[in-house]
């Protein structure tokens, strides 16, 4: 099953009304790309003067439009020029997510390299902030606590937990995990650290003459160390195509627009706000409210044995099996391509100014969509306290040396919400469709750490190759 990515939306956002026509002259790039025209393409591109990743009335990139289309050459040519692969279009979906439902595996390969290194990027131009903000704060430990639950019935039983250890000096960050990334219902135990350079006397320089930050994972049983961009192999790339070209195309969201926090109550007969003790701390503690999840999937890209195979999986799952994570294992590599699907019939100005349908989303271009959709509303609690050393918009940004990991990712989510007054020094969070984590913060102190602990030991040997399958 491939791994889904849950973000935290605002529902409200949608096109107005309003009828508007556009002119067939307009989107220079979109109809170069439309027309397979690679000379023209080339020509434009050269010019640097268009946003290549600008979004049609449809919401469509030019990119959206190369690989729906099929025109492979046009593809290579924009993500040479750095496209948007994480981009969606009215209708929700990125590149990424057309190119699984048009089947090419080299235009999926391509698609998934360019929206990890984009991801990298996007993180790395953040961390001057970040490492500012840590600068103006005193050195400290804390320890995060992550228990994982499921509203699945018994699969609760063997989901992990875990107990993060953080050490904050200077700028650098170091935490020790017992639980490598958890995502797609799997994970590894293993006694490792990962370790932020983020202090000037840490950080090395660029090709373009700014100072980068640098961030490993060290496995401290093996003694063997990776730069986290050189974890992920050519052959981690080929086998996560293999797996999602053979599974649905997953959409998941949180709606964020209409949640609430309310006071919670506590007594029998005479009701009082709900206080309670975590730790050192005096919290007041809030249900979140209107909190839904959204989630569709399309599967127009799938056989009928790719459907059977995926509901067994699911149905294992929901009786608290993991034998499917075996089978994962065992599935034939080296899937190959689709037959590409009919070309459309529509001119460009057709395309263009083709009507919006009546909830305002987009024309789609590509192999016909097979959706199923669904809604469920969630439930959550938040600790909020008012004594917490550390304020919660520093937190955010230490958050953001987590970002590669996806579970802290999805706390930064939530927590960058409008919560209440305070730190949120315990949360339940959504991290997958059907996984939660209650997260607590705990045994924060002020603390002085030596240096080497930020550093490499001399005795640990590089080798990239060893976290691959972790």
């Amino acid at each position: 099953m491939p791994e889904v990515e849950l973000e935290y939306v605002d529902s409200d956002s949608e096109a107005s009304g309003e009828e508007i026509f556009y002119d067939v002259e307009s989107y220079i790039l979109h109809k170069a790309v439309f027309h397979n025209n690679i000379s023209q393409l080339i020509d434009l591109l050269k010019q640097k003067i268009y946003d290549v990743s600008e979004k049609d009335p449809h919401g469509n990139t030019p990119l959206h439009i190369s690989i729906m289309m099929g025109h492979k050459e046009c593809t290579k040519l924009l993500l040479t020029h750095d496209a948007s692969v994480a981009l969606k279009n009215n209708l929700g979906w990125n590149c990424l997510a057309e190119s699984i439902s048009f089947g090419d595996r080299e235009v999926i390969t391509m698609c998934l390299k360019k929206l990890k290194k984009q991801s990298r990027i996007r993180i790395e131009e953040k961390q001057p902030d970040l490492t500012n903000a840590l600068a103006e704060i005193a050195d400290f430990y804390v320890e995060i606590k992550w228990d994982f639950h499921s509203w699945i019935p018994l699969i609760s039983r063997f989901l992990p937990s875990d107990t993060c250890k953080l050490y904050k000096r200077n700028s650098d960050v170091r935490i020790d995990s017992t639980l490598m990334d958890f995502h797609d219902m799997r994970w590894q135990r293993g006694d490792l650290s990962f370790i932020f350079h983020g202090s000037p006397k840490n950080s090395k320089v660029s090709g373009n003459g700014r100072k980068k930050r640098e961030m490993y994972v060290l496995d401290n049983k093996a003694k063997k160390y990776s730069h986290i961009s050189a974890v992920e192999t050519d052959k981690d790339i080929e086998e996560e195509v293999d797996i999602l070209m053979s599974s649905d195309i997953v959409s998941a969201n949180i709606s964020t627009k209409p949640i609430t926090f309310t006071r919670l109550q506590g007594g029998w007969v005479y009701k009082h706000d709900k206080s309670e003790e975590v730790g050192d701390f005096s919290t007041s503690v809030f249900g979140v409210n209107g909190m839904v999840l959204n989630s569709r999937k399309r599967r127009e890209h799938l056989s009928k044995e790719d459907v059977m195979k995926n509901k067994a999986a699911l149905e294992s799952i929901s009786k608290g099996s993991i034998q499917w994570l075996q089978q994962q294992e065992e599935l034939p590599r080296g899937r190959g391509s689709l037959l590409p699907p009919p070309k459309p019939t529509m001119t460009w100005d057709e395309y263009l100014n083709s009507p919006l349908e009546s909830d305002q989303k987009g024309r789609h271009l590509g192999r016909p969509i097979q959706l199923k959709q669904d809604k469920k509303a969630l439930k959550a609690s938040i600790w909020m306290t008012e004594d917490f050393p550390v304020k919660v918009e520093i937190l955010l940004s230490i958050l953001e040396v987590m970002a590669p990991f996806k579970h802290f990712s999805k706390l930064k989510d939530f927590i960058n919400m409008k919560i209440p007054p305070g730190f949120p020094v315990k949360v339940e969070v959504p991290v997958l469709p059907t996984i939660a984590a209650t997260v607590t913060f705990q045994s924060y102190r002020e603390a002085e750490h030596d240096s080497k602990m930020f550093e490499i030991p001399s005795n640990y040997f590089e080798d990239s190759a060893h976290f691959s399958n972790m």
